[in-house]
């Protein structure tokens, strides 16, 4: 069994605090195309559980996991989503148990192959494996070049090299599962939030790279980039739109 690499622990209070929603028509888009069934979903690498509370209204159970204890720690749910402590590649769950497997921007982190071996040996019969990840955020040009650029040039070497397939899209990923009719048609998915600038600076500090590099360098490079981004936002009180849109790939055992 592989080890956990825990990049996110450390600010798990934070995460559940500025990461954005997923839009609920995603979430009934996977209720639609479930034909196995709506009795449980696996929602692997949960975090604090935001993908699993959007599913719990359109399932009977989830069963939420995430190899963090201090995630788990910080994760909520209503009576339905049950939070427990468990790594991807050996989830517990009976075998052709389950009729959604879902991750949320976290497949990258995973031993893909053990971590396929087990969603096959969880799904039942036309169960399906939904992930999906989501890039920089988009909110106006010059904004969005002030991110860029310290996404690019400042913290980039603090990335892990799993960001590598976030920034390709998941297109590069194996996946051995039946896409026909399903990632390619899906609908596009956004996610959105309307922020102020301090709501956004709250987000980019939940990032892994950003915590490396104050481990390594002792200081904050948010710090960096704040004076740019006060003049390119103006009242800093403004609520901007801010949009992430989401790359899926769906499939079936």
């Amino acid at each position: 069994m592989p080890a956990f690499k825990d990049h996110f622990s450390k600010q798990s209070k934070a995460y559940g605090e500025f990461r954005p929603q997923y839009p609920q028509a995603l979430y009934e888009y996977l209720s639609g195309i479930c034909s196995s069934g709506h009795e449980l979903v696996w929602d692997c690498a949960t975090g604090t559980g935001q993908a699993a509370r959007g599913l719990s209204g359109y399932f009977d159970n989830i069963i939420a996991t995430d190899a963090s204890a201090q995630q788990i720690a910080s994760a909520a749910g209503p009576e339905n989503v049950t939070f427990r402590v468990a790594l991807a590649e050996g989830s517990g769950l009976d075998s052709a148990s389950v009729d959604l497997v879902t991750v949320a921007q976290a497949l990258h982190w995973f031993d893909l192959s053990v971590f396929y071996d087990e969603v096959k040996r969880v799904l039942k019969p036309k169960g399906i494996l939904a992930v999906w990840t989501y890039d920089l955020l988009k909110i106006e040009d010059k904004i969005d070049g002030i991110i860029e650029k310290f996404n690019d040039d400042i913290i980039g070497e603090y990335w892990p090299a799993e960001r590598q397939l976030v920034r390709d899209r998941y297109r590069k990923l194996s996946f051995p599962f039946n896409e026909r009719g399903l990632t390619a048609s899906s609908p596009e998915f956004n996610m959105t939030a309307q922020w102020s600038l301090d709501d956004l600076m709250g987000y980019l500090a939940t990032w892994s790279s950003v915590a490396a590099y104050k481990d390594v360098r002792n200081k904050d490079p948010l710090r960096e980039i704040y004076a740019d981004l006060c003049a390119a936002w103006g009242v800093s009180s403004d609520k901007k739109d801010v949009k992430w849109p989401l790359s899926l790939r769906i499939g079936r055992i």
